[in-house]
């Protein structure tokens, strides 16, 4: 398979595995539908197709690519995250995407924490961004949340996106900012942790 070089990560919620066969249905409902917008969707049964393709092939060309997060107790799957840069892509991204029906728990944020450390310590990263359309709100939030500030210098994928720039990991380890995320994923954790408001990822 795919995933049998992909390493596994683990947190509290949730496990992240390398993109299989049977997670297809779940990427192909969401990157069909209206959830997709922000990501070039919804794309037809074709393109998404390729893409899916895409994510498996990346990770044998860049050695890294996005992971299937998936529930710990349950193994519901909930969405994708990782690392991304296609041929052009100005630089080594940090992406996510939750599915509809699991949005608003904290499950990006816990698992792109988890992957921007695995891509800090083990994969050599100095620095990650995030390519956000500027509509996308709930992605802003995010990317704000992980401790990420616009760059207005950086390259664009194409224009039409804004950049967000993560944390450098001499900055992140250890610091108040990553403590902070922390407290907000065990708050997420604890079953009687019922956030107001917009749901966000």
């Amino acid at each position: 398979m795919a995933s049998r070089s992909i390493p596994v990560i683990e947190t509290k919620r949730l496990i992240l595995r390398g993109p299989e066969p049977e997670d297809y249905p779940n990427f192909k409902s969401t990157f069909t539908s209206y959830r997709a917008r922000f990501m070039g969707g919804p794309l037809n049964d074709y393109e998404t197709w390729m893409l899916y393709a895409a994510e498996i092939g990346h990770w044998q060309i860049r050695g890294y690519g996005m992971w299937m997060i998936h529930d710990r107790v349950t193994d519901k799957p909930l969405g994708m995250a990782g690392g991304w840069k296609p041929a052009k892509w100005p630089e080594a991204e940090l992406a996510w995407i939750i599915w509809p029906d699991t949005a608003g728990h904290g499950y990006a944020l816990e698992a792109t924490h988890a992957v921007r450390s695995h891509l800090y310590r083990n994969k050599g990263w100095e620095t990650a961004v995030s390519y956000v359309d500027p509509k996308n709100l709930d992605s802003i939030r995010l990317a704000e949340r992980l401790g990420a500030v616009r760059d207005k210098d950086a390259r664009t994928v194409d224009g039409h996106d804004i950049v967000y720039r993560h944390p450098v990991p001499d900055v992140l380890f250890g610091s108040q900012i990553e403590h902070g995320i922390e407290m907000e994923i065990a708050n997420y954790a604890d079953p009687l942790f019922k956030p107001k408001g917009m749901p966000i990822d």
